[in-house]
């Protein structure tokens, strides 16, 4: 295993700094940065991407084909496998509408997030205990281990896909316009953060946001799951209600405690003290700025969604992004709908 990078600085691995440090450190950093950059412009923009981008014409056509291969294989799994299966399992017409996607976006999340993992703990890379350690030994042009290589082409092609299936496959949602603009600055991300050799913090990156939507899109099959076939099943709905704490949880965790501690710490602050130069220093910061204000946007929503349910606004868990006011003032059960255990409606049909 060839490591990117020293295996931690000369003192060690530096400790996670507290919020007030990351602050005062961060923006000292970056006001240094901004007083000593004499030549900031255009001109040093294109001087930059001439000389430290390393971005082979082969790589996007290899990204660009990846990327309609999610498209078509995403089209055979829900033809050939999900839409049978919430055939078979009768699930209600709604849900076996969106079943496809949760499951598709499942399957994709639990794998990356997965290699992420054994990328991090499995092997020498020492980037999660020791964050700074992603800009140790840093040069122009370095090559990119197999491995990481590898998670880059798998998770750029996808969001690459995500872009095309946010406007023509996935179910619309009032945050889908954030979830389009979330696609577009992971997949600049990705690519840039590749020609310029951050691969290193990617990885990171991606391991720190991928447990989350792992854990969302399994709450939102077993919330799909529990009205099947006509009845109610009790074990899906304990398994979406703990998911969904599961859920909560992990995103203040993994997304607004780790996130900034580690990523943001180590790219505003340890990138300057391991590379004082380094290119499109608040290019990438502001990027990353922006994924940390999503990141709050949907914290928010989502305490605001778990509000509703426990002041009894809801009745039932449903949906975590599709949830709105119009859902909460549903109009009463029809003489042809007999009404099932909490709050669930049974079609004659089944």
């Amino acid at each position: 295993m060839a490591a990117a990078g020293t295996a931690a600085g000369p003192a060690g691995p530096e400790p996670m700094p507290s919020y007030a440090q990351l602050v005062q450190r961060s923006w000292g950093s970056a006001l240094a940065a901004a007083r000593d950059c004499a030549d900031c412009g255009w001109g040093l923009a294109r001087r930059g991407l001439a000389e430290h981008a390393h971005l082979a014409p082969p790589e996007l056509l290899l990204l660009a084909l990846c990327a309609l291969g999610w498209t078509a294989l995403r089209s055979a799994a829900t033809a050939r496998l999900f839409r049978p299966l919430a055939k078979r399992c009768r699930l209600q017409p709604r849900d076996a509408a969106k079943m496809p996607e949760s499951a598709w976006k499942f399957l994709f999340y639990l794998g990356c997030w997965s290699y992420s993992a054994y990328l991090l703990f499995g092997t020498d890379y020492p980037f999660f205990r020791d964050p700074p350690s992603v800009f140790y030994d840093w040069t122009p042009g370095m090559a990119v281990p197999r491995d990481i290589a590898a998670a880059y082409l798998l998770q750029g092609s996808f969001y690459g896909h995500s872009i095309y299936a946010t406007l023509y496959m996935d179910t619309w949602r009032k945050d889908s316009v954030v979830m389009l603009i979330h696609h577009v600055v992971t997949l600049v991300l990705i690519v840039s953060s590749y020609a310029f050799r951050y691969h290193n913090v990617g990885i990171l990156v991606l391991f720190l946001h991928d447990i989350s939507d792992v854990q969302l899109e399994f709450t939102k099959l077993n919330i799909y799951f529990k009205a099947r076939g006509g009845s109610y099943h009790r074990l899906h709905a304990v398994v979406a209600d703990l998911g969904c704490l599961s859920f909560c949880f992990s995103w203040f965790w993994f997304r607004l405690y780790w996130f900034p501690l580690k990523v943001l710490y180590a790219t505003f602050h340890s990138s300057l003290l391991a590379v004082p130069d380094i290119p499109f220093y608040f290019f990438f910061n502001a990027l990353l700025l922006l994924l940390t204000v999503m990141n709050l946007y949907w914290f928010l929503y989502i305490v605001a969604f778990a509000a509703k349910v426990l002041t009894g606004q809801m009745r039932e868990l449903k949906d975590l992004r599709e949830y709105d006011m119009a859902e909460a003032q549903s109009p009463k059960p029809s003489k042809a709908e007999k009404p099932l255990r909490n709050g669930l409606v049974k079609d004659k049909r089944f």
